[in-house]
């Protein structure tokens, strides 16, 4: 059965770290609509005083956090001791688990720089883990097709697995392009949560269904076997994102996420008093 569309949304504007403006497809108001997912963001720009304050230093735990670079670089430093530029086509996937602290400080390429951030929950056997980075580089990353052309971070597509994987929560992480006036369908477990991101272009989202969606729209399926998307002149490629559900309550605030309120008071009065990070590593 053909996944129907549940709701349409916009991103929008919003300020994030140390002044960066980006735009939010989803996020703290939308929980728990696309379990275990938690949020979006949009960090596109062509202006420099839009993003150059970047993330200075803050802590995270119980999440991973998933940015997906178009263009430009992101210079990454951490509290275990990672540090190395995500540039255009890489992906960092971080696991915060019992706690990480870290930077993100975008650099623009002619002023230009772009990509995603995805938080993805951890379920509360996980939320304590040992933290974990993980950096893929663009060439690590498998290309489908040409007419359908898609980008396999995570997940499996005709066979092809893409390079992330042994993740906690089953997660498929797709960027997909399709030529003007292309039809592309695709199987996405019964059950799994999924939500397409447009990021250009414009096309349809549910058979026979009028009206093109098109950059910077959010599109959350209803449940079923596949999606079918087509392309209309314009040509079209979005994110396409799936996994599976926690239905676990989640208490949230800022950059940590827990299961309850007694769980995030832990974490910040630990961030307070020096005992966040359990596995300490010299920089």
């Amino acid at each position: 059965m053909n996944r129907k569309i549940e709701s349409i949304s916009t991103s929008k504007p919003t300020i994030e770290g140390a002044g960066v403006h980006l735009k939010r497809a989803f996020g703290y108001n939308e929980v728990p609509l696309l379990d275990p997912f938690l949020l979006l963001d949009d960090f596109r720009s062509n202006n420099p005083a839009d993003y150059l304050a970047g993330f200075p230093w803050h802590p995270h735990r119980g999440i991973e956090t998933v940015t997906y670079m178009l263009e430009g670089t992101v210079e990454h430093g951490d509290s275990m001791g990672n540090k190395g530029i995500i540039a255009a086509g890489d992906v960092q996937w971080m696991t915060a688990g019992s706690g990480i602290i870290h930077q993100e400080m975008p650099k623009g390429i002619n002023g230009r720089m772009g990509g995603f951030q995805l938080w993805v929950n951890l379920p509360s056997t996980h939320k304590m883990m040992e933290p974990r980075y993980r950096g893929i580089l663009n060439e690590q990353i498998p290309e489908t097709g040409k007419k359908i052309k898609i980008r396999v971070i995570s997940g499996e597509v005709d066979g092809i697995k893409g390079p992330v994987e042994d993740l906690v929560v089953d997660t498929e992480y797709l960027d997909v392009t399709l030529a003007p006036n292309t039809e592309f369908e695709h199987s996405i477990k019964k059950g799994y949560r999924a939500f397409a991101y447009v990021i250009e272009g414009s096309g349809y989202f549910e058979s026979g269904k009028s009206g093109s969606i098109g950059n910077g729209h959010l599109v959350i399926f209803k449940d079923g076997d596949k999606v079918k998307i087509s392309a209309d002149e314009k040509g079209l490629r979005f994110l396409l994102i799936s996994g599976k559900p926690l239905g676990e309550p989640v208490a949230w605030y800022g950059p940590i996420v827990m299961n309850t309120r007694e769980e995030l008071e832990i974490a910040f009065e630990e961030y307070r008093n020096g005992t966040f990070i359990k596995k300490k590593v010299k920089l």
